[in-house]
């Protein structure tokens, strides 16, 4: 008996903490809908976000990303983004979106925000990536 083991992308496995992105979808000529998804991804060129709104491969959106933080959020408005690729997944979709407009040396307030966003993620992944080898049964004390 052939069973095929389909192994999902790793993006699929976990949504990056506290950060969201928001975009408006039109329903009809005056009404639009404030959408929040998960990002699952996040580079200097791009991201990966969930959601169960349906856009197409060239579609174009536009994002505002904010990273939650204690005392305040950190934001990335306007970001331009073209859908790349779309996977269903259960009722929702996964979209790969590569961003459009930013200025190719890093100096516009978006990129600047957005390479901000980046650090904090990346400094936030490596603590938790720590504490999760950290909690064996071997457990050591911090001095």
């Amino acid at each position: 008996m052939d069973t095929e083991i389909t192994r999902e992308p790793e993006f699929m496995n976990e949504a990056l903490p506290d950060l969201v992105a928001r975009f408006r979808v039109r329903h009809g000529l005056f009404r639009k809908e404030l959408v929040e998804a998960t990002l699952y991804e996040l580079d200097g060129y791009g991201c990966v976000m969930k959601t169960d709104k349906v856009f197409n491969p060239g579609d174009t959106v536009v994002l505002e990303l904010i990273m939650d933080m204690p005392f305040d959020k950190i934001r990335a408005e306007g970001l331009s983004g073209l859908v790349t690729e779309r996977r269903k997944h259960c009722s929702n979709f996964f979209y790969s979106i590569d961003f459009v407009e930013l200025n190719a040396n890093g100096s516009s307030s978006s990129a600047e925000k957005l390479r901000r966003i980046r650090e904090v993620l990346s400094k936030k992944q490596s603590l938790k990536s720590r504490r999760s080898s950290g909690s064996s049964p071997g457990f050591r004390q911090m001095a």
